[in-house]
């Protein structure tokens, strides 16, 4: 066993752990329930290293971070002896926005030895391919909207914060933050002939914490009311896009993989 999947929140560690030939390591932080998994080791951030030194001993060399992680927060009294030392770098990376937390564990793994892959290198069939996925397909309109929303995420960039946003008729009507994706979706109102866009921060690192879709992103925002969920293809996941097909000809909703952009 040389791989090891950090595994947080929603069906994406289940994905990534069943596209690999041998069977990895699943690590669960404590308190998440995982789905689909069950956790070889459960860690917590005042463990973590106690757990890079478990990581090594049984031989793993490769580390996948999948699913979603709240940012914890720090109690001195839960602190181990392995992990001591690495309180700097845990304080550095609290302060951090969530693509630089993201680059200080990253770092972290890297310099104890690990190589770190992307949820889309242990599963590159997960990656958004070109097209539309739906029935319904962008009007100009919409085409425009796409276009709105991706250099928004992008002006937003050095913020670190989200990867989404709701636009409509050219104007944007909402910004992903720390809640997330879901969050911003049910406080939106008053919205019509919207889109939900997701798609990476300029210069975010691949490795960790790509924008992610899957059903529940469909119904989420067919309970918005919006027109159709629109992503970049090769920078977002798609989680069974099977169903998310279905699902968005069922709503009637666009589904929609952007290229060339």
């Amino acid at each position: 066993m040389t791989l090891a999947i950090i595994a947080g929140r929603g069906d994406l560690p289940a994905l990534v752990a069943g596209a690999t030939d041998e069977v990895p390591l699943i690590c669960g932080y404590e308190g998440i329930a995982l789905s689909g998994l069950e956790a070889d080791l459960t860690f917590r951030l005042e463990t973590l290293g106690t757990l890079l030194l478990d990581l090594g001993t049984r031989g793993v060399t490769q580390v996948c971070f999948a699913g979603g992680l709240d940012r914890p927060a720090l109690d001195p009294s839960k602190l181990d002896a392995e992990t001591l030392p690495l309180v700097p770098m845990f304080m550095q990376a609290l302060q951090a926005g969530d693509d630089g937390a993201l680059r200080v564990v990253v770092d972290l793994f890297e310099k104890t030895g690990f190589t770190v892959l992307g949820a889309h290198e242990v599963a590159p069939e997960l990656l958004a391919k070109g097209g539309v996925y739906s029935a319904e397909w962008p009007d100009a309109q919409m085409r425009e909207d796409a276009e709105v929303a991706a250099t928004h995420i992008l002006e937003m960039s050095p913020e670190d914060k989200g990867q989404a946003c709701v636009v409509a008729r050219g104007k944007v009507k909402a910004m992903e933050d720390a809640r997330g994706t879901d969050a911003m979706l049910a406080d939106l109102s008053g919205v019509t002939d919207g889109i939900l866009f997701k798609g990476p921060k300029e210069n975010q690192t691949r490795k960790v914490d790509l924008p992610t879709v899957g059903p529940e992103t469909l119904e989420a925002a067919h309970r918005a009311g919006l027109r159709g969920v629109v992503v970049d293809a090769g920078d977002v996941l798609v989680l069974s896009p099977e169903k998310c097909a279905v699902l968005a000809d069922e709503y009637k909703l666009v589904f929609w993989a952007r290229t060339g952009e």
